[in-house]
């Protein structure tokens, strides 16, 4: 008897090949299982990037097809107009990225265009304000003037990521949509010492802003601390300010705005000092001419019938 080996030693050859074609098959048949497996695992993953990227291309879409946000009533200029007794001129609200309209200065009345370009975090315009305000408000409250002031934001980069310039841009606009007769109580505050922020801090904050509204004497303090709080006029603070640093300043010969404040006085730009209150008098007589009379007398307020 042999003493050869056990299991294929013991096959023929015909077997030992047959085998081996049927592991080779067992083995095939695992392999296409396994590419089965793969295919699906694949065409699964691939399946999902597609939805995501549909979605995500989706997205894109509606933003990019949905209405602009909505720009504040009362500042179809990207400013809002006050006439005597700081009455504002009355506006439809307009698409953020509308085009403004600019106010028709009437040039025979007489009465000087005042506009400001301001950044609620600048310090130079609050040192302007802290100089001149007294000053344009005899020349607003007499009738002499109109005053328009452009809210824009360029510094909140030093506002502690907090975007100080821009939330307060839209507080300011909020009251003007709302309350725009108490506007200039509202921005004055914001421009005065020992409120305006410094620069480089966070600014104040949301909750201040809103507590200002009452000892600004602001009317439907609700609403407005709403607006502030959900920055509905986020959109409209950017597209104005992009407008107001690349377009032209209307009824001028100026440029874009390159800083704040940027005062014009009947299309002419103001380049004195901000904080030299003699001096900005002088400019405004100069631009006014000789028939220019600082005490206009105001215009009576017809008192309505019981």
């Amino acid at each position: 008897m042999s003493n050869g080996n056990s299991g294929d030693s013991r096959l023929t050859k015909n077997e030992r090949r047959e085998a081996a074609r049927e592991k080779a098959r067992i083995q095939r048949d695992e392999q296409k299982k396994k590419d089965r497996r793969t295919k699906w695992v694949l065409q699964g993953s691939v399946g999902l990037a597609l939805v995501a990227i549909v979605a995500v291309i989706a997205l894109v879409l509606v933003n990019s097809n949905q209405p602009a946000g909505p720009g504040p009533r009362n500042f179809a200029s990207d400013g809002i107009q006050l006439n005597q007794g700081f009455i504002a001129t009355p506006a439809e609200a307009h698409a953020s990225d509308a085009e403004p309209t600019p106010n028709v200065r009437d040039e025979e009345s007489g009465v000087l265009d005042i506009q400001m370009y301001v950044d609620y975090l600048c310090p130079i315009c609050g040192a302007f304000e802290q100089t001149n305000a007294e000053y344009i408000e005899s020349l607003v409250e007499n009738g002499a003037a109109t005053l328009e002031i452009h809210p824009i934001t360029i510094l909140d980069r030093l506002a502690q990521g907090q975007r100080y310039s821009s939330r307060a841009a839209n507080a300011v606009a909020c009251v003007a949509d709302t309350s725009p007769n108490d506007f200039y109580s509202y921005h004055n505050l914001l421009l005065s010492e020992g409120i305006q922020p410094e620069e480089n801090t966070t600014g104040l904050s949301n909750v201040d802003l809103i507590e200002l509204l009452d000892i600004a004497g602001v009317e439907n303090t609700d609403a407005i601390a709403e607006c502030i709080d959900d920055e509905t006029f986020k959109t409209w603070v950017k597209n104005s300010t992009a407008r107001a640093l690349t377009e032209d300043i209307p009824n001028s010969d100026v440029g874009p705005v390159t800083g704040t404040p940027t005062v014009l006085v009947n299309g002419v730009k103001y380049e004195g000092a901000v904080n030299d209150l003699a001096s900005f008098q002088a400019f405004v007589i100069q631009v006014a001419g000789d028939n220019f009379n600082e005490n206009s007398t105001p215009t009576p307020t017809p008192t309505p019938e019981p």
